[in-house]
């Protein structure tokens, strides 16, 4: 049992898996010693209840930690100390942010971007610093992937599956559930991972013997989305597959809605936040999307995550949330097993990582690999809420 798992038993009477150890432990000046951990969210900018979700899991997971007196390390105890930049969904100022973090905060560890537009830069900055980063949502493969060497980066790991498994999971949703022989897809041309969710949905809809009918594409910041469903509605595709952030899947759906599409539509976890529900409406009721959890899981210890996180923020916690304490949950239980606290120690400990029960299921990272093998779920819309409605697994 982790620290974070007994410090929420004591303060909310739940119980979190997370391996830790507690207790703390001062010099003969009285200093703690301290664990520099930096968060690069999207605070700001086209996506910002992302950036509060890691934020909120974040201090919810560091604060537990604190509160329990630490974590020991090579047998010293440190508290952990986190320094916040937002990076407001952009490339360049994720990049900035972790140069910001490594240089003049000296973190030894990163957690975040989440969006694969800034993680992938982001990514790019920490192995070539080799500081370790944990992604907790970036689903691209680009975002542990060198793109010279073509193998995978030493520093760079992440808490989420891949688009490449996401994608199929989606296909085959449409085909087998949804029992569509056409399909459309529209997607921002502009994001790394909903472009590569759009490219293996297509890939594998063809290959279970499906028909693409349209392929439409926008950009980030568009707000008119009629040319493009006026040419998916020509052809009458059996479902409309739409990855795109939460932001924007309300204004396409409410104006294909007002064009007279009425067939289907199908998302991918950057639907899964809870601000969709408030944005679109009715509008998007019976839909399904794919996402990392379930906030109607029935683990205990996604249950008790729940619990102890709405009880905080008076709302439930997304997959952002849930993904970034795993996060966390990651880094504790490997700074627990390390020698000492320092990148290429943490990295290395990290790397061994074989087993974790976290909120959103096991994960565990093969040899060699920042990519951990774990679970989908689908989930519908309904009555304003995200419901479960089954699980996909590798």
């Amino acid at each position: 049992m982790g620290i974070l798992n007994r410090v929420l038993a004591v303060f909310s009477l739940i119980v979190l898996v997370l391996q830790t150890v507690s207790c703390n432990k001062r010099d003969s000046q009285g200093q703690t010693d301290v664990i520099k951990i930096g968060v690069v969210a999207e605070l700001t900018g086209d996506i910002p209840a992302v950036g509060a979700s890691c934020k909120n899991a974040a201090e919810m997971a560091v604060k537990a930690v604190n509160d329990a007196g630490g974590i020991n390390v090579g047998g010293k105890q440190h508290k952990v100390q986190m320094y916040i930049e937002d990076n407001a969904g952009r490339a360049d100022q994720s990049a900035s942010a972790v140069q910001k973090l490594i240089a003049q905060r000296g973190v030894v560890v990163i957690i975040g971007p989440n969006s694969s537009t800034g993680a992938i830069p982001a990514s790019e900055i920490a192995e070539a610093s080799r500081v370790t980063l944990i992604t907790p949502w970036s689903t691209n493969p680009k975002t542990t992937l060198d793109s010279k060497s073509g193998k995978n980066k030493r520093y760079v790991f992440r808490a989420c599956y891949l688009d490449t498994f996401q994608g199929q999971v989606l296909a085959s949703f449409a085909i087998e559930n949804l029992k569509a022989k056409t399909a459309a897809v529209l997607f921002d041309v502009a994001a790394e991972a909903l472009k590569g969710q759009a490219e293996v949905f297509k890939k594998t809809f063809e290959q279970k013997g499906g028909r693409i009918t349209a392929y439409e594409t926008y950009s980030s910041g568009d707000r008119d989305f009629s040319a493009q469903l006026t040419k998916i509605k020509k052809d009458a595709p059996d479902v409309l597959f739409l990855p795109a952030y939460y932001s924007d899947v309300p204004l396409v759906v409410q104006q294909a809605h007002r064009l007279g599409l009425s067939m289907p539509f199908l998302g991918s976890d950057a639907w899964a936040s809870s601000e969709l529900t408030k944005l679109c409406g009715a509008d998007c009721q019976g839909y399904f999307f794919s996402s990392h959890y379930s906030p109607e899981s029935t683990a205990e210890v996604s249950k008790n995550f729940v619990q102890a996180y709405t009880a905080l923020y008076n709302q439930t916690p997304d997959d952002v949330a849930a993904l970034t304490y795993d996060a966390f949950g990651i880094l504790f239980q490997t700074l627990s097993k390390s020698a000492k606290v320092e990148p290429e120690a943490i990295r290395n400990a990290l790397a061994t990582t074989t087993e974790y029960s976290g909120v959103t299921g096991n994960i565990k990272y093969a040899e060699g690999s920042g990519d951990p093998i774990k679970s989908a779920v689908m989930l519908q819309i309904k009555d304003g809420k995200f419901q479960w409605y089954a699980e996909a697994r590798p």
